[in-house]
């Protein structure tokens, strides 16, 4: 622009100034940037929403759109949004509210959506199509709106007013995720368990000290809409101390037959934001690029009814594992995740470990049933200060009619009441108002009643916000119940793996797992996790590993010596053996198992909720498997029936039996059968002759109509130190109520007697016991409680047929502890 000008400037055209450019286009770009920054792009730590987001279930709350009403237009909610709260058009703010809508974008969906909400590989159809209203967890972010418990702020016209920030009863930040785009930054946060992140938060309100390791004891790691499995998991300590890091997800996957002499993978969970579409393109592209081989086809068998069902066929001549690998390297089958949680605190982007989000949000949470409680107090003051003065107006209400008919008006009647009856304003107007019915007796009870509990509730809201104490615990309490209603199971599994590595051409047909195949020991935990450990030279004990050395938690229910990339058979509660491979199982060091650390072996396995693994075996051509019935049926099968099999069964039951336990018996063994009504037997295993797979047993313990068999197991001839343990309690008691008692008898007070006879006693019920709820044999017993913390058991050395002593602590499960 000129310094100068040779003409005048015209007086109607206004004020011209100079200004610099470069200032200009500074200043105009700090403002475009925050502006992005905060109210755009970046979510506020505190209810872990975007603005658009906050806006949306803001006005959805205000339009009644409740979980019980019925469904609405999106059309109209964007409408009502965009025309109120969002004036950025209405694309933003349906993509926005789709994506709360969406189960497999969000841990916890928000929105109920009706219609086409899109996919992983496809979008969703118009607002005008579909339909939406508040997911219940919905109206645990917008509780209690009405209550002062956040700032309101205007509208962008100043017409309304739209909450700054939502209550949000849970940590819907880290609940949820997000992932967003601003001006020089960027935030892309994993979903979690809300079980998990409650539990965190509450252990961080009781220890405000509490270290990102002690946090991680009850967040361990992110859990994906999707499942899968994740696997590098070093990099999510990175990002829960720092707020940065990343780790990789994997899908789902069984080797599974598809047919005669036909093998095939299936998938049935992807990492997350994967689509099948996409991998079936993945595939085709390495294929035709021949980059890939050993593929025979690839079928998608996804309904909406059986879930995901990817189904990859395999060439006859290729290894199965083998190929998966490729796949892992060459599809999305296997993805990274970046994590980079930046959010608001403040009004000012930072980037957040998990501890300083969970601060942020405890913060958050204690403002507001702070505020909640000072607001319900004074209500509660206000109500009991009328109720007061209608109590005494009630007291002599013929004086009071007669003062009201003799006043001129309104005015001189008030004043009246406010002299002579020791009234106030408040009160002297609302007797004025006064309905005539409510002067009857049965009224005025009512009125002293409320009083009283008037008086009651405003003194527990002035205990409570005089002390920090009584607020934390009522904060832990709402958590606590929040995680209850909306809480689910951990859908995705955590392993400690690492990524494939990419192999040179020439070795592209080999078999070349990435986990060597070496000597190991699986271990089922009593709890029902399986961890292994390896085994070598440098192994103490010449490579024999102790089981569970210096472990805090859990016992041992069964352990198998294989290989890392060889089988091992796991068998289930409805005589199932499952073949798998350790080769994903979590791996411990030798000298000191951590079964904690182990993974869900129900999960591992994909078994159903109401079957269970109840032992590990080998399989291979050595000893006969024994398995015993809740019904007191007993069984050999041989190794050589089980070779080359997937999944079979391996007893024939009768309908309403269940197996409790197996394990390899060679001859010379022992097995030995324990009932609920305290009965015990033990017999050589060489009276059960083996039998095949589709057999179903023959008699081991004669068990009383009514009763059951608690445990079956198979005690080799070198445990001379075998001890059975047992503890009795009552069918009437509540389960996990009452601890009971328990009794640790040596196994040869025991004597051997015949198959199919009735056995010895074992226990003696006390007065009030009429079952035994848990039985072992074996050595060096380990009590445990659900959670696998320890539990005490008696000394050793009780006669076979003494009663129990009291136990400390209800025991769930008792296996094999320290040797």
């Amino acid at each position: 622009m000129p310094a100068s000008r040779t003409e005048p400037i015209p007086p109607d055209h206004g004020r011209i100034e100079d200004v610099d450019v470069s200032t200009e286009m500074q200043g105009s770009f700090l403002e475009y940037a925050y502006s992005v920054i905060y109210s755009r792009a970046l979510p506020d730590a505190r209810d872990g929403l975007k603005p658009v987001q906050r806006r949306i279930l803001f006005q959805m709350a205000d339009m009644g759109l409740r979980p019980d009403r019925g469904h609405v237009k999106s059309a109209r909610v964007v409408g009502e949004v965009m025309g109120k709260l969002h004036p950025h058009g209405d694309a933003p703010i349906y993509d926005a509210l789709v994506r709360l809508a969406q189960a497999f974008s969000l841990r916890v969906p928000l929105v109920d959506g009706h219609g086409n909400f899109g996919s992983l590989d496809d979008g969703p159809a118009a607002p005008r199509y579909t339909e939406a209203r508040l997911a219940p967890a919905a109206l645990a972010l917008t509780e209690n709106l009405d209550e002062d418990v956040v700032d309101f702020i205007p509208n962008y016209d100043g017409q309304f007013q739209q909450p700054e920030v939502l209550p949000a009863a849970f940590p819907n930040l880290l609940v949820n995720g997000t992932t967003g785009i601003a001006v020089g930054m960027a935030t892309n946060m994993a979903p979690h368990n809300l079980i998990e992140v409650v539990a965190a938060a509450i252990h961080l309100l009781d220890h405000p000290d509490a270290t990102v390791e002690e946090l991680m004891e009850f967040v361990p790691g992110p859990d994906l809409p999707s499942g899968g499995i994740i696997v590098s998991v070093d990099g999510i300590k990175d990002a829960y101390t720092s707020g940065r890091g990343s780790f990789r997800t994997r899908a789902k996957v069984s080797i599974e037959s598809l047919g005669p002499r036909r093998t095939g993978i299936v998938v049935t969970e992807l990492p997350y934001l994967v689509g099948p579409e996409r991998i079936i393109e993945k595939i085709k592209d390495a294929v035709q690029a021949k980059k890939l081989q050993g593929i025979a086809d690839v079928t998608d068998l996804t309904d909406r009814h059986h879930g995901l069902r990817l189904v990859i066929g395999i060439k006859t001549g290729f290894d199965p594992q083998a190929v998966l690998d490729h796949l892992y390297r060459l599809t999305p089958l296997e993805d990274s995740f970046s994590i980079n949680n930046v959010a608001l605190v403040g009004g000012q982007p930072q980037t957040l470990g998990l501890r300083e989000l969970l601060r942020v949000y405890l913060d958050h949470r204690i403002e507001v049933v702070t505020r909640r409680s000072r607001y319900r107090l004074a209500r509660r003051q206000e109500r009991l200060h009328l109720v007061e003065g209608l109590l005494i107006a009630i007291l002599d209400i013929d004086e009071v009619i007669q003062l009201i008919r003799t006043s001129d008006d309104g005015e001189q009647a008030r004043t009246r009441l406010m002299d002579v009856f020791d009234l106030t304003k408040p009160q002297a107007e609302y007797i004025l108002e006064l309905r005539l019915r409510r002067l009857t007796r049965f009224s005025r009870i009512e009125l002293e009643t409320e009083r009283d509990n008037l008086k009651a509730e405003i003194a527990q809201l002035e205990e409570l916000l005089g002390s920090d104490v009584l607020l934390r615990a009522q904060v832990a309490r709402e958590l606590d119940a929040a995680a209850e209603t909306f809480g689910t199971p951990r859908r995705t599994l955590l392993l400690d793996g690492g990524p494939v590595q990419p192999r040179s051409r020439s070795a592209a047909a080999a078999v070349d797992l990435q986990i060597a195949d070496a000597p190991c020991r699986v271990f089922l935990s009593a709890t029902g996790r399986m961890v292994r450990t390896e085994l070598g030279v440098d192994a103490p004990n010449g490579g024999i590993v102790p089981p569970a050395r210096r472990s805090k938690h859990d016992a041992i229910r069964s352990a198998v010596d294989g290989t890392t990339r060889g089988d091992l058979g796991a068998v289930t509660s409805s005589g199932r053996i499952l073949r798998f491979s350790p080769v994903d199982l979590p791996s411990v060091p030798g000298n000191s198992v951590q079964l904690a650390a182990g993974t869900r072996a129900d999960h591992y396995l994909g078994l159903s909720g109401t079957e269970h693994v109840v032992a590990l075996v080998p399989l291979v051509d050595e000893p006969p498997i024994a398995l015993g019935t809740e019904q007191g049926v007993v069984k050999r099968v041989a190794a050589a029936e089980l070779a080359n099999k997937h999944d079979v069964e391996i007893i024939a039951l009768k309908d309403g039996d269940r197996v409790v336990g197996a394990g390899p018996a060679p001859d010379g063994t022992e097995v030995v059968f324990v009932t609920s009504d305290a009965q015990l037997l033990r017999f050589d295993a060489d009276a059960v002759r083996p039998q095949g797979r589709a057999a179903g047993g023959m008699a081991g313990i004669r068990v009383t109509p009514g009763e059951r068999v608690v445990f079956f197991g198979a005690v080799p001839p070198d445990a001379t130190e075998a001890v059975v343990v047992t503890i009795a309690g009552t069918t009437q008691a509540l389960a996990g109520a009452d601890a009971g008692t328990g009794k640790v008898s040596v196994l040869d007070e025991f004597p051997p007697k015949g198959r199919a006879t009735g056995g010895v006693r074992a226990q003696r019920f006390l007065r009030g016991e009429d079952t035994l709820t848990l039985a072992w044999v074996g050595e060096h017993p380990r009590a445990v409680a659900a959670d696998g913390t320890t539990r005490s058991l008696p000394a050793a050395g009780a006669k076979r047929d003494a009663s129990g002593q009291p136990l400390d602590g209800v025991v769930a499960f008792v296996g094999t502890g320290v040797r």
